[in-house]
């Protein structure tokens, strides 16, 4: 159990970091298309788009894991639902040919 949440840790920590060079490489492409800007005004213009996309991101993010959390706690319910009705059918389904054999016994051994 311990290996599987460092694998999602570390798989966590390697997606926000890839989503953070996506937002510095998409700064990046937006100030390109400013070039009046000046050295220092790109600087500022990137690091309040980064934080932007970044919030916007861990915010889009947030609302994936609530949502992915209440679906596996609405598929469980409807696994164990189907399981339950699956174990009763098979169980009733054994009762019923126990209960024929029992008679075709009974049958037989009445002539």
């Amino acid at each position: 159990m311990q290996l599987d949440q460092a694998v999602n840790e570390i798989e966590g920590f390697l997606l926000w970091e890839a989503e953070k060079d996506r937002a510095r490489s998409r700064a990046a492409d937006f100030c390109a298309g400013l070039p009046w800007l000046t050295d220092t005004q790109r600087r500022e213009v990137e690091l309040r788009y980064c934080q932007d996309q970044r919030e916007t991101s861990r915010a889009y993010l947030e609302r994936i894991a609530a949502r992915s959390a209440a679906l596996r706690t609405e598929y469980e319910g409807v696994y164990r639902a189907l399981r339950r009705r699956l174990i009763t059918g098979l169980l009733a389904g054994t009762v019923a040919v126990v209960a024929l054999v029992a008679m075709a016994a009974v049958g037989l051994g009445a002539r």
